[in-house]
């Protein structure tokens, strides 16, 4: 079973009863335990989700990768990557690769882990392990800086949001129109197109910000934690039909394939994620 982690309860105090709720959900969630022994680390990255109380709604941390980067220019991520050779566990990765890309302190006595969750399945077969941890000290928030040549801009988005797309019409949202939402939706859309393997479908999400869009891997990791916090489904449909929605026949079908290589960053695109809450499923992505 997955560790449950304890957060001193003085910590807890600044939030709201809501906001406690929503975090006690994640933190007590039992996500199904992966076998990754059969990895080598070079296959193996984290992903810090970073969730703060702000106006009483519950947001998350975000940044858009750099334009300069060969892998993913341009596309909005959460801070993470591979797992180096010294790292301790996920944790320890996240929060490192959190210090590089946007100089959250390594040792920051107000951001508490609540939770690991299952590795999503990258189309590199690269398995990305979610860390998240709530920041209790806002004003941690003013430090951060992006990382030159890497980090583009760091913002956020309400949690909640992700769920419901409507939500996010009070933020101070890019243009329609413009590079960063080139689509005719106000708040949400989707494209549903086939895999190269299985014989499946991908329903691609995509989500407007007040920065670069979140899609792909970063949209499916933040729904999944999304429905476990808020403990309900998106208001819109979730899958593609055909779509395959367990983390057992998409990684049997890579297994299959025989893909083998490659390495992605937070901003990857995965071909599968893991089981939610109460047998939800979260999706799989082909870029």
């Amino acid at each position: 079973m997955s560790a449950t982690y304890h957060i001193p309860e003085a910590a807890l105090e600044i939030l709201s009863d809501t906001t406690r709720t929503y975090i006690d959900r994640l933190r007590v969630h039992q996500s199904e335990e992966v076998d990754v022994s059969a990895h080598s680390r070079s296959k193996l990255a984290a992903v810090l989700v970073l969730l703060y109380e702000k106006a009483g709604e519950l947001r998350v941390l975000l940044t858009t990768r750099s334009k300069l980067l060969r892998a993913h220019p341009g596309q909005t991520a959460l801070p993470g990557g591979k797992v180096d050779a010294t790292d301790e566990d996920a944790v320890y990765t996240a929060r490192r690769e959190a210090f590089e890309e946007v100089a959250l302190p390594m040792d920051c006595p107000h951001v508490h882990t609540v939770g690991i969750m299952r590795p999503f399945v990258s189309s590199s077969r690269l398995l990305v392990t979610p860390v998240v941890a709530v920041l209790t000290d806002i004003s941690v928030l003013d430090q951060l800086e992006a990382s030159e040549g890497e980090v583009a801009c760091i913002f956020n988005h309400p949690l909640e949001a992700i769920l419901d797309p409507e939500l996010s019409a009070k933020e101070p949202l890019v243009p329609k129109g413009s590079t960063d939402w080139p689509y005719e939706p106000d708040f949400h859309c989707t494209s549903d197109v086939p895999t190269p393997w299985g014989n499946s479908t991908y329903r691609m999400h995509r989500f407007r910000t007040s920065a670069s869009p979140i899609k792909g891997l970063t949209s499916d990791i933040l729904i999944y934690i999304a429905e476990i916090a808020f403990d309900r489904f998106p208001s819109y449909e979730r899958y593609a039909p055909g779509q395959l929605r367990t983390f057992e026949a998409i990684f049997r079908t890579l297994e299959t394939d025989g893909t083998q290589s490659g390495a992605t960053s937070g901003a990857a695109t995965p071909m599968g994620v893991p089981a939610g809450r109460n047998g939800i499923v979260n999706g799989h992505v082909i870029a």
